[in-house]
């Protein structure tokens, strides 16, 4: 097909969510894995030669058409949309599914030592997790994973691009140093502020000192 290349791109477009290549076999018909690949990574060559407003990303499974970071400034002006904002609560939860999936609400609140109903219904409704079924103990509870959603949002192709433990000890570890030479400097600051202030102070004393001497009549013999 001489023109799959601008058929693909047309739909990349146009998609509200990540295209697969099993997706895109379905809606074109007749092409196969490998003119598709090619037709993808042609793509992904021409937005990067280019290096317009977007470029085309590789997220949760699939491929997308998305805007280049450093104009989203812009982009925020015009479409002034409502940030998705979660609590601190809801991230620590959808961190324990995202590491432990499947898993059960019970297996959750024993890891964060609180009640995760309201939360998990959260999670629900923003479309972050989604439920596999029941697990076959007694109670069957049900079974928590996250979804497609989640990868798009976080910018991620799959589960395995979530940080190590060990990268998330190592970012910490260098966070808290950033933190400690930011509180060094703001104690620095702030010690040179009230050392100049003391010296004015001190300065300041001395010539009120110095004009008194200086105004003071001369005592009658």
């Amino acid at each position: 097909m001489d023109d799959l290349k601008n058929i693909v791109e047309s739909l990349l477009f146009v998609a509200d969510e990540p295209l697969t290549i099993e997706r895109l076999k379905q809606i074109i018909g007749d092409s196969e894995t490998k003119a598709l690949r090619e037709a993808l990574d042609e793509l992904m060559i021409d937005y990067e030669t280019r290096q317009g407003g977007f470029y085309l990303n590789l997220v949760a499974g699939g491929y997308q058409i998305r805007t280049r970071p450093e104009y989203m400034e812009y982009i925020k002006r015009l479409l002034q949309p409502k940030p998705q904002r979660l609590s601190k609560a809801a991230l620590e939860t959808l961190a324990i599914i995202a590491y432990k999936q499947p898993v059960i609400r019970a297996d959750i609140e024993h890891l964060r030592g609180v009640d995760c109903g309201g939360v998990l219904r959260v999670l629900l409704e923003r479309k972050f997790i989604r439920v596999l079924g029941r697990k076959e103990i007694p109670g069957r509870p049900l079974i928590y994973a996250t979804t497609k959603r989640f990868l798009e949002v976080f910018g991620l192709k799959s589960l395995k691009d979530l940080p190590t433990p060990k990268e998330i000890e190592e970012f910490g570890s260098a966070l808290s140093d950033e933190m400690a030479e930011g509180v060094e400097d703001i104690e620095s600051e702030i010690d040179d502020s009230v050392n100049q202030e003391q010296s004015q102070t001190l300065s300041e004393s001395s010539d009120d000192t110095d004009s008194a001497s200086k105004e003071q009549p001369p005592s009658e013999s």
